[in-house]
Parts: structure tokens; sequence; C-alpha cells
């Protein structure tokens, strides 16, 4: 993973794939992945919005999959080639630039949940490859 921001209710991601895998199936991966992984820790979890959350997943899982039990993330994904460094830096900044935008910081990397101090040579709480 190249860089990242996870906001309340989106995450954006620059991520790179070997040549033989595509997007798509890196996308579908992810989300299965991470849908796996999050709703037995939010089940386990003492935290306050555990029950309302798990109606909330619970609640779009029994209406757009019928044979999924929980919903985390939506079918559809805006996945977008990033085909020059002037397109790639502008999405880099854009990614970074959503906390502030939302109010949540003054500067990209004050947000914990983003990989914008890593770009400012500071430690993050993922490792990731700097473009």
């Amino acid at each position: 993973m190249n860089a990242f921001v996870i906001m309340s209710n989106h995450i954006h991601l620059i991520a790179r794939t070997q040549q033989h895998f595509l997007l798509s199936d890196f996308i579908r991966d992810f989300k299965r992945h991470t849908h796996k992984t999050m709703i037995p820790v939010i089940q386990s979890e003492l935290e306050s919005r555990r029950l309302w959350m798990l109606h909330q997943f619970q609640y779009y899982g029994s209406r757009h999959t019928p044979d999924q039990d929980f919903q985390i993330w939506t079918n559809n994904s805006h996945p977008e080639e990033l085909v020059s460094a002037e397109m790639t830096l502008s999405k880099l900044n854009y990614i970074h630039q959503n906390p502030v935008r939302a109010g949540i910081v003054e500067v990209p990397e004050h947000y914990l949940y983003s990989s914008a101090a890593n770009y400012c040579r500071q430690k993050g709480i993922l490792k990731i490859d700097l473009l």
C-alpha cells in the first residue's frame, strides 16, 4: 500500500497490484478480508456504538446480500488507474486533505488514520511504501 486515509464513512487507498492481478480482484479481496476480520472484532469489543453498528451492518446485509448476515462495504467502488505523476500527486494530496476538509484536523499529518504522517517523515500507524 502506498497511501491511505480512513474516514468515518469511507476510505481512500493508493495501492499497486502485481501485473497479473486485476485491481477489481484486489478490491474484492480487500473487502472480503476486512469484513471477515472486522465483524468478530466489533462483536467482541465493548465499544459504546457496537450494538448500533452491528444493527446497521445486519440491516444492510439483509437487504443487499442474501447469503450474508452483515454488510460493511457497499457493493460499488470507484477505482482509478493513476496514469501520470501529476495525477498520482493530485490524488495523494486529495486523500490526505480529507480530514482537513472535514474539520477534524488542521494539517493532514495530525490525522492518525492516514498515511500523511509517513509522507512527512513521521511514524504512521501503518508501514507503507512511499511513492
